[in-house]
């Protein structure tokens, strides 16, 4: 397989689930500005500064409003992480190599670019944001299914694999950390809404039948964030989902290296202690070391199979 094939495939699936995580963050703080009390004013500029877009949005805009926030977010092509931008960037990379996948992936991703292109300015606003949203999750897990479900596991599907869970586990991670922000404040006001907040959370990732069955405790903070963290059975674990990048790095050839980076970031997250994370300044600063450490095992997956100059 052709370096740059490889990487286009792997940025093809990072791209798909950046779609899918991106509609499900923005939807689990839209549901946590609904459950706030008056009292408390959330931040929507923190939600930018979780995907680590703080430069591209104050070069485009003046306020920072729910409007402007979740405009860029979703629809504004400026910003390489929002929806549309990774809907773009997906359906490029599929397109040059419709080869290698099948028919109906391509069918199914150039669709899902055109829905977001009509529909992403009526996403924006609060009346038609959560049907957008609902919509962009479907489509992407449908693209994601067809591509298990139809494509070979060869070579070519370990690197989709790859891209798609590392993608996961680093949107999962910004995930929780939306969650600190405004969960583990210890605001007086913020008490009495904590448990119905971290269900929110759980559900944002269709976690909260999962969490009920194999934790079968009452939902609260630290037993979620242990949940959505260090999960070795749960898909959108952290855990789990760095486990799936291991496996697929195994499959491919001259992997010593990014195997190792994988590694120490996957035994990071298993080693950590839940109880000292319960700050929201703990559990920012813990979440940014392993974005680092996930952006890490990027490059050197970069390095190793799509820059063979460097690899040489």
């Amino acid at each position: 397989m052709l370096s740059r094939v490889a990487e286009r495939l792997y940025w093809m699936a990072r791209y798909i689930e950046r779609a899918e995580n991106t509609a499900r963050m923005v939807m689990a703080f839209s549901h946590l500005a609904l459950d706030m009390p008056r009292s408390v004013q959330l931040s929507w500029k923190s939600m930018v500064s979780t995907t680590g877009g703080d430069a591209a949005f104050d070069h485009h805009y003046q306020r920072d409003d729910e409007r402007n926030c979740v405009k860029f977010l979703l629809a504004d092509l400026d910003n390489p992480g929002s929806i549309m931008s990774s809907l773009s960037g997906a359906r490029e990379n599929v397109r040059t190599t419709r080869d290698l996948v099948p028919s109906e992936a391509w069918e199914s991703v150039n669709e899902l670019y055109l829905f977001g292109k009509a529909n992403a300015e009526a996403g924006v606003g609060k009346r038609g944001r959560y049907a957008f949203l609902s919509e962009i999750i479907s489509r992407c897990q449908q693209i994601t299914g067809l591509l298990a479900g139809t494509m070979s596991h060869d070579h070519a599907y370990d690197f989709i694999r790859a891209g798609r869970n590392l993608e996961r586990a680093d949107m999962s991670s910004r995930l929780l950390d939306v969650a600190g922000i405004g969960l583990l404040s210890k605001d007086e006001d913020m008490q009495p809404f904590e448990n119905l907040l971290w269900i929110n959370i759980l559900k944002s990732v269709s976690g909260f039948q999962m969490y009920r069955q194999h934790v079968r405790r009452r939902v609260n903070g630290a037993l979620v964030i242990q949940f959505l963290l260090q999960d070795k059975q749960f898909p959108r674990a952290i855990a789990h989902a760095l486990g799936e990048v291991e496996t697929s790095l195994a499959n491919l050839p001259r992997n010593e290296l990014p195997l190792r980076f994988i590694a120490q970031v996957k035994r990071h997250v298993q080693d950590a202690k839940v109880e000292t994370l319960l700050k929201p300044e703990e559990l920012h600063q813990f979440l940014d070391q392993i974005q680092m450490e996930m952006a890490e095992t990027h490059a050197s997956i970069a390095d190793n199979w799509f820059r063979l100059d460097r690899a040489a």
